[in-house]
């Protein structure tokens, strides 16, 4: 994992955008300087085809996911990705090449190049030899900790070898699987001189009394092997904070959870931006919406509701109405829930193309929502939330927001235990905020909208 501007980004992640953003500065050049009267190495024409071919191919990767940290979708599911996102440029080149005198030569030129470039990211997703890739890690633990650790490289991340578990001076059960059991014979910097180790993952269940060599830990590190934390390897590795490795000298003392005049302003100035154009984009559908509302079960078309916004303060969200008009007649508040009988028909639909979700953007122009940031929950589950999750109200430091890093990374949560998965997503948002992070949800949420994912 590679930290940029707070944000921990895969190196598969970027070696494809990368080499995406290089593939299409050559098509520009060559396709621009081809075409043209007078070439020119980076004319106006060159510069102009590569803004717009890489704004639409990043957007486009990134809503079909090809910039996720890690994946596991089969090669056919990788090609039909491909197809589509070739079948979605091809307006986009058609309307580039009106501007040239052979419209036709360019447009068939271009679409070709972006057809062998998609071809090369299939084969750069499926076929990179592993170990241009690989790191070997090694887990200092054999407890819980050190199995969920272990549980979680395994799962998330098909480029790292797990080297196994070194047990810790005062753990006496191990609670891994025998077969990841490393020697105690050797040293642990003999065992990483060995075993060529990259990374080790500190998991001890108790790191008192001598529990931790320090002298091996800083001798391999001295050596470039990289010594980390569990707080911090998940929040590398998943993009979360995992409440049960969280104290608050680590919040206090560590970096992020800091916010300041010039960060408010940017992302207001981006907020603002945003949302008017996506209301100017949005609107016919928006229009839409509300008459089919209106056929189906009539009014009210909007769907205000109390909400907790920014340091407590309570505000109205705003909504599409998806529910009954009696959906709590009795007046006691319940989660929503996957196939909730108080859902319209048309409610449904709304829900899972988060149209339901459009209207808010006049609260993101007001003031009381940000783009990004965490759900607004009701006051009555805040409540009960702050009372049985940690650290719960820390994500009231922000704004909440349309979307979030929550949303794009967790389906939608029905329960006290969902709340509490969101929340260590919302945790590393709220410590690692930033104008890339926000953009980088917002590119995330395409994917979520266009593949349904989550939405109740």
């Amino acid at each position: 994992m590679i930290k940029i501007f707070n944000h921990y980004f895969h190196k598969r992640t970027l070696f494809q955008i990368g080499l995406d953003l290089l593939l299409l500065l050559l098509i520009a050049l060559i396709t621009s300087s081809a075409h043209q009267n007078q070439p020119a190495l980076f004319g106006l024409a060159t510069v102009g085809t590569f803004a717009v071919l890489g704004a639409s191919m990043m957007t486009l990767s990134a809503g079909l996911g090809f910039y996720q940290r890690v994946h596991n979708r089969s090669l056919g599911q990788s090609i039909a990705r491909a197809v589509l996102a070739l079948l979605c440029m091809a307006p986009v080149i058609l309307a580039l090449a009106t501007r040239y005198l052979d419209a036709r030569s360019f447009a068939l030129t271009v679409l070709a190049a972006i057809a062998l470039m998609l071809l090369l990211r299939v084969y750069v997703m499926h076929f990179t030899p592993r170990n241009l890739m690989r790191q070997r890690v090694l887990v200092f633990g054999t407890g819980a900790r050190a199995r969920s650790v272990g549980t979680e490289l395994l799962r998330s991340d098909p480029s790292v070898d797990l080297v196994g578990y070194y047990a810790g001076p005062n753990e006496l059960e191990a609670e891994v699987s025998a077969w990841g059991l490393l020697s105690m014979s050797n040293s642990l910097t003999d065992i990483v001189n060995n075993q060529q180790v990259d990374e080790i993952v500190v998991a001890l269940s108790e790191r008192r009394g001598g529990s931790m060599p320090l002298r091996e830990l800083l001798d391999c590190k001295l050596q470039g092997v990289k010594v980390v934390d569990i707080a911090t390897h998940f929040e590398r590795t998943l993009g979360q904070i995992r409440l049960e490795s969280l104290s608050a000298g680590w919040m206090i003392f560590g970096d992020g959870f800091s916010t300041g005049w010039l960060r408010a302003f940017v992302k207001r100035i981006f907020d603002v931006i945003c949302a008017f154009i996506l209301i100017l984009l949005a609107l016919p559908v928006m229009l839409m919406t509300a008459v089919l509302i209106v056929l189906e079960d009539g009014f009210p078309i909007l769907y205000f509701q109390e909400r907790v916004g920014q340091n407590g303060r309570l505000f109205n969200v705003v909504k599409f109405r998806s529910m009954r008009t009696d959906a709590e007649k009795d007046g006691k508040p319940r989660w929503a829930t996957a196939k909730d009988d108080r859902v319209t028909r048309l409610g449904r639909i709304i829900r899972k193309l988060r149209i339901d979700e459009l209207p808010q953007l006049f609260s993101v122009l007001t003031g009381s929502m940000s783009m990004v940031g965490p759900r607004p929950e009701r006051p009555y589950f805040v409540d009960q939330l702050t009372q049985e999750i940690p650290y719960y109200a820390i994500r009231h430091s922000v704004k909440p927001g349309v979307t979030g890093w929550a949303q794009v990374r967790y389906q939608y949560g029905s329960s006290v235990e969902d709340a509490a998965e969101k929340l260590q997503y919302d945790l590393y948002y709220v410590k690692n905020h930033s104008l890339l992070l926000d953009i980088v949800v917002m590119f995330e949420t395409i994917g979520v909208v266009v593949m349904r994912k989550g939405a109740q």
